[in-house]
């Protein structure tokens, strides 16, 4: 769709109230069992995530906004819940309440086993009686009615956070960036120079009450941490000031994201009409809940389409998976490695471009609009050959400054920067575009607008979403003056951080790509254009040690950031006639219960089993963001210059060259959306499989038309289904034999 093109009827909806007259469909509210089973999921998520991420090392529940873990609690709530339900609703009721009871016994003692408690152990009987107690008071509460098509996307809702804020690129990584500088600085980098006087003592773990301080006993808490603790003691009394504080940070920040969904809602999802492609599996799939004529199993698990494009997932992955185990058993390829190919110059510049096939990202690109799925394999290579180009024209690899506040592989300076161009344009043009609704909703904070109908429906009054934000922000901005940053400084920072998650969250609404990262960082980009340095009036030795704590555990991953959720739920809940009121509680609800498990296995994992045998980039490069990035800048950067801002200005005016373009010209096949990610892990990873799902689509819809790709769509939807399947397979069968690195998803 155009960038500022949308109709005149819906173009002024939200600028007036709507008249008396109309009558208005008002919102389910959400069922004490649907509540129910979405906090015992955060319970769950919040305790078994950290343990896939960090301890097996294995495929991620979460860390995409399609999560496999929020799929698996739909396939149990579909396939055996909710048959399970309908068995009981035609059972009479003693006979029911038992059968489910019977189950719920079994299903308890099973997992008592499978934890490792033998009946010889006295605790045993204990926590079989709680369990099967807990079981009890869920058959209560579920009742004999089968669940719900909209208390099934409730609780789908709720995983979006209980999955991913637990997990790896989330928040949660403040864990270690709390203690990894202490731990790996030496004599020879001098980090406990610049982080002792700087860093505030409530900070971190590792300082005494008066900042003055890195004792031995901090020393060995830290050491501890990860070489693992023989006595099997956690100390929390040094954690816990520091842990309620950046909770507490993280929650303020949390709010921020869903104060700024709401004000942006409407304005995307009704007036611009984004197409949010990753809600179609979940819609799918619940399709006929509702339907009691269809049974216990919807047509989605009819259609022989879907189960085919599933049974060529299972193959493939059970093939792999069997391979691993046993190497006699063929395996099925799916990389190429593609750097031996491009060692001559100037082909070497390419720097290497794996060809990996990942079916669930082939299966969901075949949903995209072929413009976004051609553009981000586009952008990718158009970059690359940029670096060709500039090695032909003389300029040698070594003359090509590479970029200090760039987290993709092998970003050059001027690339780099383009695409931070990028990124400024692009919200700008957003927001620009939504600028009418927005004026509105300001307004309606200083009471100069009166309330439209509708608004009785968004998770927050206008009002309340605008002052919090408001607030929101300014207590962020004020945590991190007083956590030492230049208030200069931390302005810009999170003013940056802004611009960051609503181009983010912009990519996941439109374009539907399961996982994003930004690939650039504020201060080392800062930085490298104004010539940080001793002296620098931002970049002061004080401000750059908390500045580069608060970036390292907030800034640098984004994978699981929660905005995108908070507008693929409310978008959901809309449409669904879900009251979103009571589920902007659940969420957040959700969010609290999810992070503080995530964050206290994580503490655990390191004393129980040690930081090092862990996930290695969490315990090694994670966990040393703060000093590095502050040693890099607090020496100065050699190649700043202002001369930067010409390359983020090409990029700006490409972005508007191809918004303008888009919006004169049908047959325009660009969208800035592939740009903005171009140089970041993600599409380095899967670029790939995005080709081969827009080749698919493209193919099909020339030779057969838009009805063959309709019928067309339940294979692809099959084949990430059941890519999603084989991941939840294989992680039950690694974590019973305790195999660790084995992912089906990019790592």
């Amino acid at each position: 769709m155009a960038a500022e093109t949308f109709p005149p009827s819906t173009q002024s909806s939200s600028l007036a109230p709507a008249t008396s007259d109309v009558i208005v469909e008002r919102p389910a509210s959400i069922t004490p069992r649907a509540a129910l089973l979405s906090v015992a999921l955060a319970f769950f998520f919040g305790y078994v995530i950290p343990i896939v991420d960090m301890k097996m090392r294995n495929t991620f529940l979460g860390a995409t906004h399609l999560p496999p873990g929020a799929i698996a609690s739909l396939l149990v709530l579909l396939l055996v819940v909710n048959p399970l339900l309908h068995m009981v609703s035609k059972a009479p009721a003693k006979l029911g309440a038992l059968l489910l009871g019977t189950l719920g016994f079994a299903g308890a003692a099973g997992f008592l086993f499978w934890r490792g408690l033998s009946t010889n152990n006295l605790a045993f009987g204990f926590w079989l009686l709680v369990a099967a107690a807990a079981i009890g008071v869920l058959v209560v509460l579920l009742g004999r009615k089968p669940l719900t098509r909209n208390e099934i996307l409730v609780v789908y809702i709720s995983c979006l956070f209980s999955t991913l804020v637990p997990g790896h690129g989330a928040e949660n990584v403040f864990v270690v960036n709390l203690i990894g500088p202490f731990y790996y600085a030496t004599a020879e980098n001098k980090w406990l120079d610049f982080l002792v006087p700087y860093i505030q003592p409530w900070m971190t773990p590792a300082l005494n009450a008066d900042g003055s301080v890195y004792s031995d006993n901090a020393k060995d808490m830290v050491g501890q941490w990860f070489l693992a603790n023989q006595s099997g003691q956690i100390p929390w009394g040094a954690w816990l000031v520091p842990l309620l504080v950046w909770g507490a940070f993280i929650f303020v920040l949390y709010f921020m994201m869903a104060c700024l969904t709401v004000m942006l809602r409407k304005q995307w999802a009704e007036r611009e009409a984004l197409s949010f492609p990753l809600l179609k599996l979940p819609l799918e799939l619940t399709e006929d809940v509702d339907r009691p004529e269809k049974g216990a199993i919807g047509d989605f698990f009819r259609n022989r389409l879907m189960w085919m494009g599933f049974g060529v997932a299972v193959f493939i992955q059970m093939l792999r998976g069997l391979n691993l185990y046993y190497p006699d058993v063929p395996t099925f390829p799916l990389d190429l490695m593609t750097g031996q190919l491009f060692t001559e110059a100037p082909w070497n510049q390419i720097g290497g471009a794996p060809m990996v096939v990942w079916p669930v990202i082939v299966g969901i690109t075949y949903l995209l609009t072929a413009e976004i799925s051609f553009s981000f394999w586009f952008f990718y290579w158009f970059v690359k050959l940029q670096l060709i180009a500039a090695y032909m024209t003389g300029f040698a690899p070594a003359t090509l400054p590479g970029a200090i506040g760039a987290i993709g592989p092998n970003a050059k300076a001027f690339t780099f920067y383009q695409q931070i161009g990028c990124y400024m344009a692009y919200v700008a043009i957003i927001l620009y575009t939504g600028r009418e609704h927005l004026k509105y909703v300001a307004l309606r904070g200083f009471g100069r607008r009166k309330a439209g109908a509708d608004e009785r429906d968004e998770a927050l009054s206008y009002p309340m979403a605008f002052w919090g934000f408001v607030l929101s922000f300014t207590l962020i901005v004020a945590w991190s003056i007083a956590a030492g940053l230049n208030p200069s400084l931390a302005i810009l920072l999170w003013t940056l951080y802004l611009i960051i998650i609503i181009a983010l969250t912009r990519i996941i609404s439109e374009a539907g790509i399961l996982f994003v990262q930004q690939g650039w960082v504020p201060l080392g980009t800062i930085g490298q254009i104004t010539g940080a340095g001793p002296g620098h009036f931002l970049f002061s030795e004080g401000s750059l040690p908390p500045a580069a704590m608060i970036q390292g555990s907030l800034m640098t991953d984004l994978r699981g950031f929660i905005m995108p959720s908070f507008m693929q739920g409310f978008k959901l809940a809309h449409d669904r006639k879900i009251a979103l009121r009571p589920l902007l509680v659940l969420m957040m609800l959700c969010s609290l219960i999810s992070l503080s498990l995530g964050v206290y296995m994580n503490v655990k994992l390191g004393y129980a089993q040690g930081g090092l045998t862990l996930d290695p980039w969490y315990a090694g490069a994670a966990s040393t963001q703060p000093a590095s990035a502050s040693a890099n800048l607090v020496k100065g950067v050699k190649d700043a210059s202002w001369f930067n801002l010409g390359w983020v200005g090409l990029g700006m005016v490409l972005t508007y060259g191809m918004m303008l373009a888009r919006s004169r010209f049908t047959w325009f096949p660009l969208h800035p959306i592939g740009f903005l990610v171009s140089q970041t892990y993600p599409i380095a990873s899967i670029w790939f499989s995005i080709f081969l799902g827009w080749l698919a689509k493209v193919t099909i819809t020339r030779f057969g038309g838009s009805d063959t790709y309709r019928k067309t769509t339940p294979l692809f939807l099959g084949l990430a289904l059941g890519d999603v399947a084989m991941m939840l397979f294989w992680l039950v069968i690694d974590g019973w034999q305790g195999r660790v690195g084995h992912k089906l998803m990019p790592g």
